[in-house]
């Protein structure tokens, strides 16, 4: 749970929902006993179901709370976060998840770099008249701005400014060019010489090559073997011969397999076919870490952040920037989209958003009588934390709900008369039914004289009546009692979060609304009706530290 207090989560009702396979015994009486169970916070299961009221959704055809893990997401758009260009989907096939328009993040710092042309010696040395453009040839670098981390260290340099990409993936560290399979293949028609390269000269992209073609050659061959499967239908991967594949063995239509040993994959015997012994002699890592020391070597976070795996600082390469989304959610019941942002990158509105903060109360707790000092104007923003409760002795608090709706909704509260857990507080509403006026405008709130008292200035607190009351909202007493933490040896030491109260509280409101026409209904006949509405939830309620007395 949260370590600030005071604070309100909500819950998501997708927990409740029982497996698949959980009601073969008594559905009626488990599900039962889930709707008479009161909500746990401290429950391990609870953790994956609070959330604050920013985080949640709203289906209105469902009328149910939607979390983060019970939306179904789909990707709308894929960009680059630092050119903001639009990568097509079908891209992701061909060139990966990153981008390739020469979007760079440095192996040092993670930070940008930027493409600065390397001055010769020359360059340095003379000095240009005032006012003179510098304009260079090159070569180039890639040169990050924050630590000054530059490609030249590791021996990369580039001929173009343009066009990094595709230089980069042609040059190891050190600037010797990469070999290739085309290059393997036309240097062994010209000298006629078919021994396999050293595992020394075979980097990741090669060895990836080999592999791809060696597998491409074995599919062809069990799809020959099986006589079902031609060279066109694209291998195992095309929806044409899944239905083939499906038939051998189920046995439905399609043909019929034949009789014989089944033909068996081999596994790749050399390096043409992408096999890649593990160099087990370290002479040459000990050495350079005996010179160089801890300083020529790389942290976790820059390892992880490669593509290969490295250990020293002159193996570091620039890391190009991973793809991000734009992702709509529906509803999992009735599939309706309940958030979708527009399509355009560098727009951040949303064509479709239904928050639960227009469609339920935002409850906040404060303390009655305050502890906590007051904090100047000149030192916001700022915290003020009160004092740890004293166990055993009444505190109270100001709940206030306000509504977001354009029409009056009644509010019925319910708690438990003691917290659930091992150290059980006492708590108790002062009024838990009340009703909480419809969002209007202010100018209509000030005109409006409907004989109800906004707040009779009394300051008493009574059961059963309102604290005070504003134009779309309501504030209510709620009286709590801390329990001892030490007052059985058998319950220490005290786990995690166990000196903080939390108190769940069942939050069950109604309100009438325009019916919604549907397609076959005539206009003019139930446009004046109003349907009634309920929803009903559980939220945990944060209220604050228990002193260890």
């Amino acid at each position: 749970m949260a370590t600030t207090t005071p604070y309100t989560y909500i819950q998501c009702s997708c927990s409740d929902q029982p497996p698949a396979d959980a009601g073969r015994g008594s559905p009626t009486a488990t599900l039962h006993e889930d709707d008479e169970r009161t909500f746990d916070p401290r429950a391990p299961r609870s953790s994956y179901s609070l959330y604050p009221l920013e985080y949640l959704l709203y289906c209105e055809d469902c009328q149910q709370i939607r979390c983060p893990r019970c939306v179904t997401e789909e990707t709308v758009t894929y960009f680059c976060p630092n050119c903001l260009f639009e990568v097509p989907s079908s891209n992701l096939r061909s060139e990966g998840n990153r981008c390739t328009r020469s979007c760079y993040q440095c192996p040092n710092c993670v930070g940008p770099v930027q493409v600065i042309a390397v001055p010769s010696a020359s360059e340095t040395k003379l000095l240009g008249p005032e006012g003179a453009s510098s304009t260079s040839t090159g070569p180039f670098a890639l040169i990050c701005q924050y630590c000054n981390w530059s490609s030249s260290e590791i021996g990369i340099e580039f001929d173009r400014h343009s066009g990094i990409h595709s230089q980069l993936s042609r040059v190891n560290n050190g600037g010797q060019p990469k070999i290739t399979a085309k290059e393997v293949k036309e240097r062994r028609k010209e000298t006629h010489d078919d021994t396999p390269l050293p595992d020394e000269l075979v980097d990741a992209d090669l060895q990836f090559a080999n592999l791809k073609s060696f597998y491409q050659s074995q599919l062809a061959d069990v799809g020959s073997a099986i006589g079902g499967l031609s060279a066109h239908d694209g291998g195992f991967s095309s929806p044409a011969a899944l239905s083939r594949i499906m038939s051998l063995y189920t046995g439905r239509g399609g043909q019929k397999s034949q009789q014989g040993v089944p033909y068996v994959m081999r596994e790749a015997l050399n390096t043409d076919e992408g096999l890649k012994l593990a160099q087990l002699n370290e002479t040459s890592s000990i050495k350079k870490l005996t010179t160089g020391g801890w300083d020529c070597t790389v942290g976790n976070e820059q390892r992880e952040n490669q593509l290969e795996g490295i250990r020293f600082a002159d193996e570091l390469r620039p890391i190009s920037y991973l793809l991000r989304t734009k992702r709509s959610k529906r509803c999992p019941a009735c599939r309706h989209i309940l958030s979708k942002p527009e399509n355009k990158v560098t727009s951040t509105r949303f064509k479709i958003r239904l928050v639960a903060r227009s469609y339920i109360p935002t409850i906040t707790i404060r303390p009655l009588q305050p502890t906590a000092d007051i904090i100047p104007v000149t030192y916001r923003p700022g915290f003020s934390k009160e004092a740890p409760l004293r166990p055993l002795r009444p505190y109270q608090y100001i709940l206030t709900f306000k509504n977001p709706l354009f029409e009056s909704i009644k509010v019925s509260l319910a708690t438990p008369n003691a917290t659930p857990g091992r150290f059980s507080s006492k708590v108790t509403v002062l009024c838990p039914q009340f009703e909480i006026d419809a969002n209007t405008d202010m100018w209509d709130d000030a005109l409006k004289d409907d004989g109800r008292d906004r707040n009779d200035g009394s300051n008493q607190v009574e059961v059963g009546k309102i604290w005070e009351r504003g134009r779309n909202w309501v504030s209510i007493i709620l009286e709590v009692v801390p329990a001892s933490l030490v007052g059985d040896p058998g319950k220490l030491p005290l786990k995690e979060g166990e000196d903080i109260l939390e108190i769940p509280m069942f939050v069950r409101m109604e309100w009438e609304s325009d019916v919604q026409n549907d397609m076959g209904t005539p206009l003019g006949k139930e446009r004046d009706g109003r349907e009634k509405r309920e929803l009903a939830y559980w939220c945990v309620l944060g209220v604050g530290t228990i002193a260890q007395e």
